[in-house]
């Protein structure tokens, strides 16, 4: 039996009939014309479908989604939101790149503005000061203490005085708002010193208090004749030769400010210097100083200044200032004639603040620093912060006050004297105890190394005992008096 007899065999024995066969499935002709089902091709390469009914109005056309290509990238520009088009035949406005841009620029700024920061403020400098141990400190705090002429004197040693303060007043809790690296709370004093044509001899010495807890400003005027014979080795005693001729153990200037704190009691906490030709310059800077004159001044045959309402130049304030051929007084004339100009000088600061701002007053010192005009042991900190306080004062809060005392004659020898100017110890305490003393407690005559030349019962006069003015007064002041006998000279010049 071959195979296909076998099967048939199978087959009949399984189903017991033979298997009908299977009819085809009737196939079904294929419309070409028929539209296609519209085959899903991913979200950008879908086609559009019309849909609508007859006579309907056709489908506002979708708005194709742009692919974002990240911040940086190429085509970034063309990203917009439906909301930037005003209609669809239009271009989309970029008012998302241009926020964008200002987003951007800003946030470098700030960046770069935080790492500046951060390092001037990192503390990666020496700061080295004599008598103090070495810190490290910022970038900013070093330029906030640097003093950039205080190499020119030196500093200042700590005094040895009693400072004698006032408890009452001055006690844990007080303080004047203002942070300075003062000897007494309350108070910053300031020893400011003009020298001659030879930077020798001081012949404009005037103390500067800013009573900062009270708002005010007091100034002793000390005539340069003032007999001081226990702080010079020059035979004429005057304190103008202190600097040059004083104790050769310390300093030329600490010989100044030892001389002012053993005789006056007023600590002082920093010194400013300057010579007469420097004060052209710094006068020059600032535009001349407007002052009132009553009568020509002649300096010199060919150096006048002219009478009535003029502005000083720079040379014509060295004149003003040195000015004693005629007073009557000789040097106390000179020295209430500079109150004239400090008033007139002040006067031209604070319009300066008033109509161009502390920023041009600032530029003003920072020219002066660079120059060297100035020698101070202040920082730039220091004198900004003084400057911004006088700046808040006025006329009527600035008193000036000189040194009381008479004119007598010190016979150096046999033969040789000098006219020197004998302090009045007993009315300069008085005046000490009522406007340079307000931190401190009342000062007695035993505290002071004052020497009179003139004892107090023999007084030929005290014309001087009581000088003190305001700048507000000042303002009208006229000028000293003249000694007539010097008026012919002074009308020869003139012919």
């Amino acid at each position: 039996m071959n195979r296909e007899e076998r099967n048939e065999e199978l087959n009949n024995s399984n189903y017991g009939a033979p298997r009908q066969a299977k009819p085809l499935r009737k196939l079904k002709r294929v419309d070409n014309n028929r539209s296609k089902e519209p085959e899903y091709r991913g979200l950008h390469e879908a086609p559009s479908i019309d849909i609508r009914i007859e006579g309907e109005e056709p489908p506002r056309p979708q708005i194709k989604e742009q692919q974002y290509h990240g911040l940086h990238e190429k085509g970034r520009d063309k990203l917009v939101e439906s909301a930037d088009y005003d209609d669809f035949d239009n271009e989309p406005k970029k008012k998302k790149s241009v926020k964008d841009g200002l987003i951007k620029l800003t946030s470098i700024l700030l960046s770069i503005a935080a790492i500046i920061a951060l390092f001037l403020n990192m503390p990666i400098l020496w700061y080295k000061k004599s008598g103090q141990p070495d810190e490290r400190v910022s970038i900013m705090t070093y330029f906030k203490r640097w003093q950039p002429t205080a190499d020119i004197e030196g500093e200042l040693e700590k005094p040895t005085m009693d400072l004698a303060l006032d408890t009452d007043i001055v006690n844990d809790d007080f303080t004047d708002g203002l942070d300075l690296p003062q000897l007494v709370e309350g108070q910053y004093t300031v020893l400011f010193l003009g020298f001659d044509e030879d930077v020798e001899n001081t012949d404009v010495i005037w103390i500067c208090q800013f009573d900062i807890a009270g708002g005010q400003l007091h100034i002793l005027q000390v005539p340069r004749d003032c007999a001081v014979p226990n702080y010079t080795s020059n035979e004429t005693t005057k304190i103008n030769s202190v600097y040059m001729c004083g104790d050769p153990e310390v300093n030329k200037i600490q010989r100044v400010v030892n001389c002012v704190q053993d005789n006056f009691g007023i600590p002082i906490d920093a010194y400013v210097t300057t010579a007469c030709f420097d004060i052209v310059d710094i006068v020059d800077l600032i535009g001349g100083i407007p002052i009132h004159l009553d009568n020509e001044i002649i300096y010199e045959a060919d150096k006048r200044i002219p009478a009535g309402d003029i502005t000083l130049t720079g040379e014509q304030s060295e004149w003003f200032v040195r000015f004693r051929h005629e007073w009557l007084q000789g040097d106390i004339g000179r020295v209430q004639n500079q109150r004239r100009f400090m008033q007139a000088a002040m006067k031209k600061i604070l319009d300066i603040v008033k109509n161009d701002g502390k920023m041009k007053l600032y530029s003003y010192l920072n020219t002066i620093y660079k120059n060297k005009w100035i020698a101070t042991n202040m920082s730039v900190e220091d004198l900004s912060k003084l400057a911004d306080f006088g700046s808040t004062l006025t006329t009527e809060n600035v008193i000036v006050n000189m040194v009381p005392g008479e004119d007598a004659k010190y016979y150096y020898s046999s033969e040789e004297f000098y006219w020197i100017y004998s302090i009045h110890k007993r009315a300069t305490i008085d005046m000490l105890n009522e406007y340079f003393r307000p931190y401190q407690r009342p000062m007695l005559l035993s505290e002071s190394n004052i020497i009179e030349y003139i004892s107090e019962y023999e007084y030929q006069y005290e014309d001087y005992d009581d000088t003190g003015v305001t700048f507000e007064e000042l303002e009208t002041a006229t000028e000293p008096l003249r000694d007539p006998e010097m008026r012919p000279a002074w009308k020869e010049y003139e012919e």
